[in-house]
């Protein structure tokens, strides 16, 4: 008797978004090789909010990195839509913590330099309109002519949110983006965060320290083992309902439970042991992080980045120390 062919695997396979299958990454030290993350899987659905949680050293960034394509795997394969990942490009975009705006272009040419870099085909009404639109969209228009040393630290951040997704990626990928700032200026952007993430049906990776934050945004929460050869160690499924309200969510005593459960991991079962504590990860060239500004796809960027601190005058402080240090 003849049996229909087993196409679960292969239709699972087309399914899948994006993956990390095996993952390994190997950092060549002073003291010998060093091994960051180990056989890491993880599956990720078109769509999904994941944040990402573990200790300093646990290689967060490292899995973000080659998810955006600023670092390769040493084994093991990063995929998109079931192609390997091998460089940066416009589908995934990432935003730090330090925020990473040209210090010498105000708000509205930060954004307007990925639209221009990313879809330079385009007519310049057209690519005026997007970077207007994605400008009034994170609430800055009437800062648009602002350089950031004229703005506050969660202005910056809307700006950097606000390129980011001008040129329209399917990942946007977040290295702790409220990390510096107050917790009223943060909660408002956590806010404004899930609404662009709705409105704009696009996936997100973010990592972040703080749990609360993590059970507020996610629909899964990633928590990392202690380095080195980091792993996945669970995977938390956050099972409230959307829109969420803030105040409903902390009075939820499911929420508590879920808020203890993974402070007992990171704290008691995946405790930080100072002895054993990493080198810093290895974070990607300063040069890479100007290349994710235009999505990674111009190697013009970072042959005129290098040009330009060859050849020009460096612009006079502006307080935005992460620049000055990339400089």
């Amino acid at each position: 008797m003849m049996t229909a062919p087993d196409t679960t695997l292969k239709k699972e396979a087309q399914s899948t978004f994006l993956s990390l299958e095996n993952v390994s990454k190997v950092y060549p030290t002073a003291k010998g090789p060093l091994t960051v993350l180990e056989n890491v899987n993880l599956t990720v659905n078109e769509g999904e909010f994941i944040c990402i949680i573990g200790h300093s050293g646990c290689g967060k960034s490292t899995m973000l990195n080659m998810i955006s394509g600023f670092n390769q795997p040493t084994t093991g394969t990063v995929k998109l839509h079931g192609e390997p990942i091998t460089a940066p490009g416009p589908d995934r975009m990432m935003v730090f913590q330090n925020y990473c705006l040209l210090p010498w272009k105000n708000a509205h040419d930060n954004v307007a330099l990925a639209v221009n870099t990313v879809c330079k085909d385009q007519p310049k009404a057209e690519r005026e309109a997007t970077v207007k639109k994605y400008m009034e969209m994170v609430g800055l228009t009437e800062a648009a002519k602002k350089k950031p040393h004229q703005i506050s630290g969660g202005m910056k951040q809307r700006v950097a949110i606000a390129r980011a997704l001008s040129i329209h990626p399917e990942v946007l990928i977040l290295d702790e983006p409220f990390g510096a700032l107050d917790a009223i200026t943060k909660e408002e952007l956590q806010e404004e965060l899930l609404q662009i993430w709705r409105e704009n049906k696009i996936t997100v990776l973010m990592i972040t320290h703080d749990i609360d934050e993590a059970l507020f945004l996610a629909d899964r929460i990633v928590m990392m083992t202690n380095g080195p050869r980091a792993n996945v160690g669970e995977i938390l499924e956050v099972p409230f309902d959307r829109p969420r309200n803030r105040e409903q969510l902390t009075d939820d005593p499911k929420y508590m439970e879920l808020r203890n459960y993974a402070l007992d991991y990171l704290y008691h079962r995946y405790a930080h042991d100072e002895e054993e504590e990493l080198e810093d990860e290895v974070a990607p060239n300063p040069l890479w992080k100007v290349a994710g500004i235009v999505g990674g796809i111009a190697a013009i960027a970072l042959v005129g980045w290098g040009l330009f601190q060859t050849v020009a005058p460096r612009p006079q402080s502006s307080g935005n120390s992460a620049i000055e240090a990339a400089q």
